[in-house]
């Protein structure tokens, strides 16, 4: 019996051991059958192949007699015009667009049938505007992507780091055929830290050259209404509609693939280009990144919450209800939620309650360290929109409370040392200008040393980011010291509510450093980029506020650029960075002239003759280059020897860099040498230096909108009537130093 029970046994157990291993290999056979499947529709989906030709096409690629090529665009452009495209073959195409690999024609084609199905990836638009600064699109193309970008605005996914290149954008607003169309979509990506003192002076200028455009009017209005104090022109108050509609080309397509979508998002194509998905692993979650809802420490119906007429913070809608419960409300139970309300946030400024603001700093430490910078490994992708989130919510309350929080200062030193520059650029450097002052004992460890290292190895718009984070931080330092600078030193509140008491020497000190060392960077920056006019002109934002440190925000402190920057700004061929140089230099002059009245009557401070002496040398040598001819000449900062010149061909080298023959102003030249002279064929541009041409051409020259270089000439130089001059025209025409 037991024998027989024995083998029942084990026969039961075989048999279920076989229908085990049946199961299991039906149940492999049917995954094998439908990845098989899978892969044979994809292989055979001539739309995904398509665009796998398009994301693979080499450029050079012939574009006349290509039938493969033209036939995976008749695909695509079918499906563009019946369905619209999904986003990531708006990606795809864009990409292959505008980057030219088969020509501008195709590009012009593409861009035509480009219509989004339910959504535009930002990052593909920023890429578009990268390869519009770098590739050599025509006019006509640049116009058409900008209308394509202005029609899908509303449909693009995020607007972030398009607002992050704002400045790139604003390059071309000086394009006359692109004008009304950069116009346009500043307007729509204007904020307030986007409205700067040069971006307005350019818009004036444009609109002194262009007359009153609606277009800029309209963006003038809207700079007007975030800093009213720079913008000084008087505009309408009715102003008919600056812009125009430009989706006439995509407005039927739109409409018809927006119709047969029915507003839907449609999930049901999925780009395979060899991209391999990351498995899912059991990896530690992110509760602390996101930002957790408003719920009061005490229940609503508690006898305490009633005995007490508590107010719950998270039933605050409105203004006057804040201000009608302000003495009721009770402080929600994770400190974190408030970074969601701008209410609360008014209630925290009000209070001044140093143990919310400690509790609030214990959230963010513990947010910010334990949860992102600690667990950098293991972050998926929606860790990664949760972090994204959680800095751009810190980051608009730090603006909103014009101050920043001491850990999110204390993280930023810790993360720069891991950073690759690349993670959350945006944010991270938007934190970092809102540091406070850091002490010029530490400055160094804590700062400049991680900076060093990401800017010389990074690219032109990193470093470009870098100089204007840090322009940025000094403003904001200049600003504090403005506001709460005291008789006995400076008191600079945190949020943290620990002032950080710091003498006003110390801060010069500070200051002096933060200086200094973006003048080292934008030395070494300009030799490696190759004196990049991009990178020259945010090295300029940030020397013209130093330059204004004295007068505009009481600093009895002036640094002056070093030879990295000055010559590199004076040689360079465009005219706007002469012309902001001049501007710059004109703020040097008065902020001296101020600071050495006032210290002769005060005696309060002191000017090192150093800073006089640099800037007389700076001075007498631009000068002496633009406007007296001495280029070369023994005796100047740049001398050459004779025999080199020699060899150089070149007749008169020493009035190679004066406002005719400086590269930067030489077409300005040409084209007053043919108004003046119409019907000469040789061109001899020492004409114009004779008699009363040489004023009429200045005032040709400030006409074109270079007001930095009319109040440098003004100021730095004592003209007189050129009645009887010689044939220099103005060699005898000295300047005036300080």
């Amino acid at each position: 019996m037991a024998k027989a029970a024995n083998l029942s046994r084990s026969d039961l157990d075989s048999s279920s051991g076989s229908d085990l291993s049946v199961s299991s290999r039906t149940s492999n056979r049917s995954l094998r059958v439908v990845e098989k499947e899978r892969r044979r529709n994809e292989a055979g989906d001539p739309f995904l192949l398509a665009l796998k030709y398009f994301s693979e096409v080499e450029a050079g690629t012939p574009r006349i007699g290509n039938d493969v090529l033209e036939r995976n665009l008749v695909q695509v452009e079918r499906v563009g015009l019946s369905r619209g495209l999904p986003p990531e073959a708006i990606s795809v195409m864009l990409d292959y667009a505008m980057s030219l690999r088969t020509g501008g024609m195709i590009c012009v084609r593409v861009l035509k049938f480009l219509i989004p199905a339910t959504v535009v990836p930002q990052e593909a638009v920023v890429q578009a505007v990268a390869w519009l600064c770098v590739s050599k699109l025509a006019i006509s193309t640049q116009v058409l992507f900008l209308r394509w970008l202005l029609t899908v605005f509303d449909m693009i996914d995020s607007k972030d780091n398009l607002r992050a290149i704002y400045g790139f954008i604003f390059h071309f607003v000086t394009e006359e055929n692109l004008s009304p169309y950069i116009c346009h979509l500043l307007y729509l990506l204007t904020r307030r830290e986007s409205v700067r003192p040069f971006r307005v002076r350019k818009l004036l200028d444009l609109q002194t050259k262009m007359g009153r455009q609606p277009f800029l009017l309209h963006l003038l209005s809207l700079y007007k209404v975030f800093c009213p104090e720079l913008v000084t022109l008087a505009l309408p108050s009715q102003m008919r509609s600056g812009f125009k509609n430009h989706n006439s080309t995509w407005k039927a397509a739109l409409s018809a693939v927006q119709k047969r979508n029915n507003g839907q998002v449609s999930s049901d194509i999925s780009l395979t280009l060899g991209v391999k998905h990351k498995t899912n692993s059991r990896k530690r979650k992110y509760h602390h990144l996101e930002v957790p809802s408003l719920s009061s420490s005490v229940q609503r119906n508690s006898p305490s919450s009633s005995s007490r007429k508590v107010f719950p913070l998270e039933q605050l809608h409105t203004f006057p209800q804040l201000l009608a419960n302000l003495h009721r409300i009770e402080l929600p139970s994770q400190m974190g939620s408030l970074l969601g309300s701008s209410l609360a946030l008014c209630y925290l400024d009000y209070v001044q309650d140093d143990s919310a603001f400690l509790r609030l700093n214990f959230w963010l430490g513990h947010a910010l360290h334990e949860e992102f910078l600690f667990c950098s490994g293991d972050r998926g992708s929606g860790s990664s929109s949760e972090a994204l989130h959680l800095l751009n919510r810190l980051l608009s309350t730090q603006h909103f409370l014009q101050e920043g929080f001491s850990s999110t200062e204390g993280f930023l030193y810790k993360f720069l040392n891991v950073w690759d520059g690349s993670l959350l650029r945006p944010q991270i450097l938007g934190l970092l200008s809102d540091i406070p002052v850091v002490p010029s004992s530490c400055i160094n460890q804590l700062l400049f040393e991680p900076l060093v290292q990401l800017f010389f190895t990074s690219t032109l718009f990193f470093k470009c980011s870098v100089i204007d984070c840090l322009n940025n931080m000094l403003l904001k330092w200049l600003t504090w010291h403005s506001v709460y600078a005291l008789e006995d030193g400076l008191d600079i509140s945190l949020h943290s509510h620990t002032p950080m008491n710091m003498s006003l020497s110390g801060f010069m000190d500070s200051v002096v450093e933060l200086v200094r060392f973006v003048g080292r960077l934008a030395a070494v920056g300009l030799q490696l980029e190759g004196c990049h006019s991009l990178l020259l002109s945010f090295i300029l934002d940030f020397y013209e506020t130093v330059c204004d440190m004295f007068l505009k925000y009481g600093l009895p402190l002036v640094v002056m650029p070093p030879v990295g920057v000055f010559y590199p700004a004076l040689f360079a061929t465009d005219p706007v960075s002469v012309d902001r140089l001049g501007y710059i230099m004109y703020r040097y002059k008065k902020n001296l002239i101020s600071a050495k009245c006032q210290q002769k009557e005060t005696k309060a401070f002191h000017i090192s003759r150093q800073t006089y002496r640099e800037f007389n040398h700076y001075l007498s040598f631009m000068v002496s280059c633009l406007w007296n001819s001495k280029m070369f000449l023994p005796g100047m900062a740049i001398e050459v020897d004779q025999e080199l010149l020699s060899l150089s061909k070149v007749a008169k080298p020493w009035t190679s860099f004066d406002l005719i023959h400086h590269p930067a102003f030489l077409g300005y030249a040409l084209d007053f040498h043919h108004k003046c002279w119409p019907e000469r064929k040789e061109m001899d541009l020492n004409s114009i230096k004779v008699g009363k041409q040489w004023d009429w051409y200045l005032e040709f020259l400030f006409s074109q909108g270079f007001q930095g270089l009319q109040q440098f000439v003004e100021s730095s130089i004592t003209r007189r009537s050129v009645a009887g001059t010689n044939d220099q025209g103005q060699g005898d025409r000295q300047p005036t130093n300080s």
